[in-house]
């Protein structure tokens, strides 16, 4: 029984170790061709994100004016509120200024 082992062990163990040799090949083309197809992929895709640059300068251009836009226009529209009351609250003022004098003469 050893004379066998010793005789056709190693064989056995060496066709086994070449069959693993052959399909780590074929493993490793495959995953070659795959990841060429990947990078394939990438290209189109990276190519197309550059070529919609420009909208999104534009997008981005645009909302940052409008950004400002409403920025100007509310501080506008604080500015005329708070003008108004400080008109309402100086008239106030000068009315109540005006009674006192008169309630003093």
């Amino acid at each position: 029984m050893l004379v066998y082992l010793s005789e056709y062990l190693p064989i056995l163990i060496y066709i086994l170790l070449s069959i693993l040799l052959v399909l780590l090949i074929i493993i490793s083309i495959k995953v070659i061709k795959t990841m060429n197809r990947v990078e394939e992929i990438v290209d189109d895709v990276d190519e197309k994100v550059k070529s919609l640059n420009g909208v999104f300068n534009v997008v981005d251009l645009v909302t940052d004016k409008l950004s400002a836009l409403t920025e100007v226009l509310s501080d506008s529209i604080i500015l005329f509120i708070k003008g108004f009351f400080k008109k309402k609250k100086r008239k106030l003022e000068k009315e109540n200024l005006e009674r006192e004098v008169e309630e003093d003469e």
